[in-house]
């Protein structure tokens, strides 16, 4: 699941979180953690430019910060960057740092990585914006040497050159899985040719087959070998019967009913779901992920 409290978009956030912070971010971690989530999820922005900041907010927390934080409270959920712009840092600070966080928890990071898409933060950075396709695909192989087994890693590339600089602590599980963010057909390409997974954005269901088939149809043709993740967001869920208005597009039920309609996603293909509960409160919430672990995810 993504966070709450860390990112507050009104296109997402419920109203409880805008009063909320490290104590809730805490309780609901260690909520999914015994529950048996895979993975904790923190999005990535530097700053939020008046013209979006009604719509997007500016609470955007950094994921570096906010999965060490969590990482210390938590056992064995993974912690996923959804996603890291890593295109406005160079690869060797992004190397560092997730490499300490993922040193720290004992090798339970998932680097997730996107394009970006405000232009402002871009420009205050000095990274072309319009060259951020080019840029994160740099970065990528980049990142495949920075994050790897090597002490001193070793690249040479267009914008990126380096070598004889030695990073420790090193990765605790040796290879970094990185997971590609993004549902434009560059950012299906990516994630085909340089990701180990496909993280979409806002796809619905019946879109996602075709895309889907597309990732194989690139992987066969570019000759890419190895595992590959292919991932979803499903549609809003409320675990029970609400009595209030959790909107039309929630999918509420008993713990069999939810079952039956997620299960849908695994006959398209998709290997994890990412999942977001309707709630009043951090207590409301913390039930939900406990319900769904406890009664939905057996049925999955």
């Amino acid at each position: 699941m993504q966070l709450p409290v860390q990112s507050q978009s009104t296109l997402y956030a419920e109203g409880w979180e805008a009063e909320a912070g490290p104590d809730d971010l805490l309780a609901i971690a260690r909520a999914a953690d015994r529950a048996g989530f895979d993975y904790l999820a923190c999005c990535d922005h530097v700053g939020i430019p008046r013209r979006l900041a009604t719509a997007m907010s500016t609470v955007w927390y950094d994921p570096v910060a906010t999965l060490a934080f969590l990482a210390a409270a938590s056992r064995h959920v993974r912690l996923l960057s959804h996603v890291a712009i890593v295109g406005l840092r160079h690869p060797l600070l992004t190397a560092k740092q997730y490499a300490t966080l993922d040193h720290l928890s004992g090798g339970r990071l998932i680097l997730g990585v996107g394009a970006g898409h405000v232009q402002e933060e871009f420009e205050a950075l000095g990274v072309d914006f319009r060259q951020r396709g080019p840029v994160l695909d740099e970065c990528l192989d980049a990142l495949r040497a920075a994050l790897g087994p090597d002490e001193f890693p070793e690249h040479h590339g267009k914008l990126y050159d380096f070598e004889g600089l030695g990073q420790r602590p090193r990765p605790a599980q040796g290879r970094v899985p990185v997971w590609v963010g993004g549902s434009s057909p560059a950012a299906v390409r990516r994630a085909a040719l340089k990701g180990d997974g496909w993280l979409p954005q806002g796809d619905p269901r019946d879109r996602l087959p075709a895309q889907i088939a597309r990732i194989r149809e690139l992987r066969e043709r570019g000759g890419v070998q190895g595992t590959f993740t292919v991932g979803a967001i499903v549609e809003p869920l409320y675990v029970g019967t609400p009595r209030w208005e959790v909107g039309r597009r929630t999918l509420t039920g008993g713990p069999q009913e939810l079952a039956e309609s997620l299960r849908a996603y695994r006959a398209m293909g998709v290997h994890q779901i990412q999942v977001r509960f309707r709630s009043r409160s951090r207590g409301e919430l913390t039930d939900q992920i406990a319900a769904f672990g406890a009664e939905v995810a057996p049925e999955l």
